[in-house]
């Protein structure tokens, strides 16, 4: 009797590719989407709630809170800079304990020093962003990765509750920062890495619906703590995240794909037995996974010698120059648009309205954003969309700072400063798909990685300019805005790639630039 015979499981994958892949063995094992996938996915998109809070978590804990004259005297006037003011002459309207500006006295300190704590959680991120990105595909594994990093965040964040000055609260949230870098990629990976290809767009959207989540859940924490010490924001925040944490490391599995591609063949079988259905996990035997694994190392041998970490596709993407042409584009509009999608909700405040209001409806506006990305990217031209979505969120934040001091015109400027963030969420939507498509697949994961970096430098100098902006919104909602659309504007000389097939190396669409043709579509012959 024949394997085949013996092992109906991997005749039927047999069938279904003529060269076994490790993608199909998973999906033949634990299938398309079940209810223990269900709960994994949730599960690990669940870090991104946590992930926006510490993200935006500034937005509050920063504030500039407002002030009242306490003395009827002339040497106290509301419109007056209160740096000008006797100390005794005005109060804050909430107690000093509910931002680190009342808390420490900083009202008078230089941009630089009020602008610094949420600066330096982005140039946190920044670093671990460089540092550990390679960790998830070598020695940790995206499980454990995504721990560490919900570790590192949650529990510095539990610490920053306890800082006694802003140096100290800087450096913890440097700390945060770090440990954050990778959280949204780990998650992400993982959650679709754990179901099969037919399910991995939704599951993507998963995450991106659970980041909306928390950042509408921050303003209804801060909300409930209005009043109260800034610190119990970050302790509401983050002791779940460590609770999360816990969980995550007893509750979830770690990827199938990334087990078998360390040699961890007996975690491997171990996780496809208790991921899969019932009915599915008899067939898999001993004699299943024998055949199996002898197939699998004789197919993938190729596919293992093309295998490219962070550091040397760099080097590739440099040396090629139509390559770095692309990259140093898609770097620079993710740079603009990361300045207005972190720089609108930080400085939200400063328009006049409730600030729990102002950031609840720019957190709703994700919701469309995702949307969209969903239902229309497979419709929406690449290139016209990102060019469009990039303009538009400049042209309304410099809006925002155009009308600015007219009351008649307030509730206008909320409108544009919604707009303005909404069209940001959506260009980095089509941004990442834009950038999938335009490297091939041996540098693909490096080029996202880059651009998902470009998004924090923006997000890095956003605070910094909010601050200076306070008194001119001319200095932040209008640089935002000029960034976004100048450097969107470079989407102009990207080619289209909708509907095309995606290259595997950098030879065959370098061949397809030297014959100064398109890339075949789907549909071609």
């Amino acid at each position: 009797m024949t394997t085949d015979k013996k092992e109906p499981l991997l005749s039927n994958l047999k069938q279904k590719r003529c060269i076994i892949s490790l993608d199909d063995t998973i999906e033949v094992c634990i299938g398309d989407f079940g209810w223990t996938q269900f709960v994994q996915a949730i599960l690990v998109s669940l870090a991104w709630v946590f992930d926006a809070q510490q993200s935006f978590i500034s937005v509050f804990t920063d504030s500039h809170p407002t002030w009242h004259c306490i003395s009827s005297s002339s040497s106290c006037q509301i419109n007056k800079n209160i740096c000008d003011l006797p100390n005794d002459t005005w109060h804050w309207d909430m107690p000093t304990r509910a931002s680190i500006v009342s808390d420490w006295s900083l009202e008078c300190s230089s941009s630089v020093i009020t602008g610094l704590p949420a600066s330096s959680f982005f140039v946190g991120c920044l670093v671990g962003g460089f540092l550990l990105c390679t960790l998830a595909d070598s020695s940790f594994g995206r499980k454990n990765m995504l721990v560490l990093s919900c570790l590192i965040m949650s529990i510095t964040g539990c610490i920053t509750a306890f800082s006694t000055n802003i140096w100290m609260y800087s450096a913890l949230r440097f700390l945060s920062g770090f440990g954050r870098a990778t959280i949204g990629t780990c998650s992400l990976v993982l959650s679709t890495e754990l179901v099969g290809r037919k399910w991995r767009g939704q599951v993507g959207i998963i995450s991106f619906l659970c980041f909306t989540f928390g950042f509408i859940s921050l303003p209804g924490i801060a909300f409930l703590n209005k009043g109260n010490s800034w610190r119990a924001v970050y302790l509401w925040t983050c002791i779940p995240a460590v609770v999360y944490t816990i969980l995550v490391h007893f509750f979830v599995h770690e990827s199938p794909r990334w087990l078998y591609l360390r040699g961890k063949k007996g975690e491997f079988v171990k996780t496809l037995k208790t991921i899969a259905n019932p009915a599915t996990r008899s067939k898999l035997t001993s004699s299943f996974f024998e055949t199996l694994f002898t197939d699998l190392e004789s197919n993938m041998s190729v596919l293992a010698s093309q295998d490219l970490d962070l550091y040397s596709a760099i080097k590739l993407l440099i040396e090629k120059g139509w390559a770095l042409r692309r990259l140093l584009t898609v770097v620079l509009i993710g740079f603009g648009v990361g300045m207005v999608y972190y720089g609108i909700p930080l400085g939200v405040g400063d328009l006049g309205f409730d600030i729990y209001l102002s950031i609840t409806l720019n957190a709703l506006s994700e919701l469309p954003s995702s949307l969209i990305a969903f239902f229309l990217i497979g419709k929406m031209n690449r290139k016209g969309s990102l060019l469009g979505f990039s303009l538009l969120s400049g042209i309304c934040s410099v809006g925002c700072a155009l009308v600015e001091g007219s009351e008649r015109l307030k509730w206008f400027q909320m409108g544009l400063e919604m707009l303005s963030f909404f069209s940001a969420c959506t260009a980095f939507n089509f941004l990442l798909i834009y950038t999938l498509e335009l490297f091939p697949t041996s540098v693909r994961n490096c080029a996202v990685s880059m651009v998902r970096q470009s998004l924090v430098v923006g997000g890095a100098l956003s605070p910094l300019l909010v601050e200076l902006g306070r008194n001119n919104s001319l200095f932040s909602y209008g640089i935002f805005g000029v960034c976004s659309a100048t450097f969107g504007l470079l989407t102009v000389w990207l080619p289209e790639t909708k509907g095309r097939l995606l290259c595997d190396t950098m030879d065959e669409e370098e061949r397809l630039l030297d014959r100064n043709i398109d890339i075949p579509t789907s549909n071609s012959s």
